[in-house]
């Protein structure tokens, strides 16, 4: 048999994309190596949420003395929590199976390699069979980067290191953790970690945390992790990792921090190498991402790539879009994919919503802006549920001076997560400020805070 689409890895780019092409009627396979879903599904994005949620009812039983309600004596069970986390990836695993085999997918669990191309189409080989498909879509994801630094490997070997996968599966809660990298892993497992009972010191190369996040939004941010107790070691160079510590240098000096586990996260890499991309002569760059263009087609014909092994956003909801634009190439409906309006959201407590330029890119850029930055105050519904934590929360709205339309949202307030994808359809519709003042928000709602900044631009 001949497929019309093979796709490389079971992933959010990769099911997804496979449950559009088959959906739409073309015969489809996916490969899989490892788990279906992908990292974000068993080893990121909902795992770690199920562990942050059960973080987040510690912290409001601990603290509903705010709320009036009061409680003694009460304990977390860590054993408990990961139990809850490996049902709900459970859950959700039979349920992406589920809808791939309704939309008449086949999967296969296996390690795939490209052996080349013949007439009748590209040869794909796992678990010694070889398939063949007309078209090809790379999803394969990526991996956590593992630096050269002196102890990581024997660190890892021996389970003092833990990457992103690890992390969420300790059974007790470690007295000190230390967090190599200041990024959205690295402060969402701080987060949980910090509230759950453990002494969490970050240590990040960089002078602010939260990468690209925008600076204002990312200085409150590590406030309010100061005030519950985490320790930031900021542009700061980890030199090494002993058995029980991690040395950084900070001025010239040597510094050790001690550690009960450590987790490193330092950023992700595209996964490229291995699956044989060489013989059919797909393009990758320096750092071994595949080229692809807005289409998401490489530079093989009916061969294109999604997710994070193109390297340019790695949140799994881009990669559904991406997936998306390339299944609906293959099909011969245009459709190109757009970077402007994509948010990102840090599952921290408060939450972190971002989308759009940040005042930085955008000056970085030459465009002249105008910036407005609310506390959340002036939201009646988040005066109403905040007591006793954080009371500095903003929304900042950056608008487009020539245009006048909104080119950025940045937001820390709780629901910011649930709120951003309103704020990411502004931008992509590229309204005018004039024009979103004449939208209707719900009365009370933390969201009408978007609202509130409209009104303030000049």
């Amino acid at each position: 048999m001949v497929y019309d689409l093979i796709v490389i890895g079971g992933g959010p780019a990769g099911y997804l994309g496979a449950e559009r092409a088959g959906h739409a009627g073309l015969s489809t396979m996916v490969i899989e190596k490892r788990y279906v879903g992908g990292v974000c599904l068993n080893e990121g994005c909902v795992p770690s949420k199920a562990l942050l949620y059960c973080g987040k009812a510690y912290d409001y039983a601990k603290n509903g003395e705010h709320y009036g309600v009061k409680a003694e004596n009460v304990t977390y069970d860590q054993k408990f929590a990961v139990e809850r986390k490996n049902r709900v990836v459970k859950t959700l695993v039979s349920g992406v199976r589920g809808s791939l085999k309704a939309n008449k997918v086949e999967l296969v669990e296996g390690e795939a390699k490209i052996e080349g191309r013949d007439p009748e189409g590209y040869r794909v080989s796992a678990n010694g069979q070889t398939y063949v498909a007309k078209r090809l879509l790379i999803a394969t994801g990526s991996e956590a980067v593992v630096p050269p630094i002196p102890g990581v490997k024997e660190g890892l070997a021996s389970g003092f290191v833990c990457t992103n996968r690890e992390i969420l599966d300790l059974e007790t809660v470690p007295e000190r953790l230390v967090v190599i990298g200041g990024g959205v892993i690295g402060l969402e497992m701080a987060s949980y970690y910090n509230s759950v009972g453990s002494k969490v010191t970050v240590i990040e190369m960089m002078d602010k945390i939260a990468g690209p996040t925008d600076k204002d939004i990312s200085n409150i941010l590590l406030k309010d992790y100061q005030r519950k107790g985490v320790e930031f070691c900021l542009g700061c160079k980890v030199t090494g990792v002993t058995s029980d510590a991690v040395l950084y240098e900070k001025d010239g000096k040597q510094v050790s921090v001690p550690a009960d586990k450590v987790l490193l996260s330092i950023g992700r890499r595209a996964v490229s190498r291995g699956i044989g991309l060489e013989s059919i002569g797909v393009e990758l760059t320096d750092r071994g991402v595949i080229k692809t263009d807005r289409y998401c087609r490489t530079n093989i014909p009916n061969v294109y790539a999604a997710g994070d092994c193109i390297g340019n956003v790695m949140l799994a909801h881009t990669a559904y879009r991406e997936a998306e634009v390339a299944v609906n190439n293959m099909l011969g409906k245009k459709d190109v994919m757009r970077y402007a309006a994509n948010p990102s959201v840090i599952y921290t407590n408060p939450e972190v919503g971002c989308v759009g330029e940040t005042e930085e890119s955008a000056k970085a850029k030459g465009i002249d802006v105008e910036c407005v930055t609310l506390t959340m105050k002036y939201s009646g519904r988040y005066v109403a549920e905040t007591e006793g934590g954080i009371n500095d929360g903003v929304c900042k709205l950056i608008m487009d001076k020539k245009y006048r339309n909104l080119i950025g949202v940045h937001m820390i307030c709780n629901y910011a997560s649930e709120i951003i994808y309103g704020a990411a359809l502004m931008i992509e519709s590229e309204m005018r400020v004039d024009d979103l003042k004449e939208l209707i928000f719900p009365h009370p709602t933390v969201s009408e805070i978007i609202r509130e900044g409209l009104f303030q631009f000049k």
